[in-house]
């Protein structure tokens, strides 16, 4: 865990800021004591005007934007409410997912709704459950240990959508404490879960900004991508 005024800026200007958020540290406060330490009480210690405008999980990693003052959150706010921020996900599931036809781009079309007798907890009901919908590409297959690394696009933003889209389609996230089997918990220390890049139009600007950030479980040297003969990663 991370010191607690310990923050990764990689943006900062008189409208914004995008941070790098750590695996295992709240987006926001949590209802227990323990979890008041978070992302975004770190970052206005240092910037008092900056305001939340989405959330991570808390054992997700990666980039994270927030606002600084009321009007840059509601402009903000509404990018994201007409899904004009695109966001992209590293992960590294379970399993070898079958490679997409076409453009290498596989759906996942998924309704979500809460599990209200496990909460926090999601799961896919097609009678109450919230239109969710994710696409994946493969990046590398690593055939000794059994996992496929994968680029993930979010569509909707529904609560643990990637976590539980994958689940469903039987390739969870490897270190997934919620979703994955005993089994599949133990092939990684944390979530294996990256949010590594924000591509969005600056609200004051217009200009258009792209951020990414490596995800920090991937290893340094990645073989064959989709379309190839599974490799390994070294």
């Amino acid at each position: 865990m991370s010191e607690p005024d310990e923050i990764d800026l990689v943006h900062a200007d008189d409208t914004l800021l995008v941070l790098c958020k750590p695996s295992g540290l709240p987006a926001v406060p949590g209802r227990t004591s323990a979890l008041q330490d978070c992302l975004a009480r770190r970052v206005q210690r240092r910037f008092a005007d900056a305001l939340v405008v989405h959330r991570l999980d808390m054992a997700t990693s990666g980039l994270m934007l927030m606002a600084r003052g009321a009007a840059a959150q509601r402009a903000l706010g509404i990018a994201f409410a007409r899904r004009e921020v695109e966001k992209r996900y590293v992960a590294i599931v379970a399993g070898h997912p079958a490679a997409p036809a076409g453009d290498g781009w596989g759906e996942i079309d998924l309704p979500l709704a809460a599990d209200w007798p496990a909460r926090p907890r999601q799961i896919v009901d097609f009678e109450r459950g919230k239109p969710a919908l994710t696409r994946y590409r493969i990046l590398a297959h690593d055939a000794d240990a059994g996992t496929t690394q994968l680029e993930l696009q979010p569509m909707t933003g529904r609560t643990h959508q990637l976590r539980v889209h994958l689940m469903a389609i039987g390739h969870a996230i490897v270190g997934d404490t919620l979703y994955a089997t005993p089994a599949v918990q133990a092939m990684a220390r944390r979530l294996a879960l990256h949010a590594s890049r924000l591509e969005f139009a600056h609200p004051a600007s217009g200009a258009r900004l792209a951020f990414t950030s490596a995800a920090p479980f991937l290893p340094k040297r990645a073989a064959v991508a989709a379309g190839g003969a599974p490799a390994a990663l070294h």
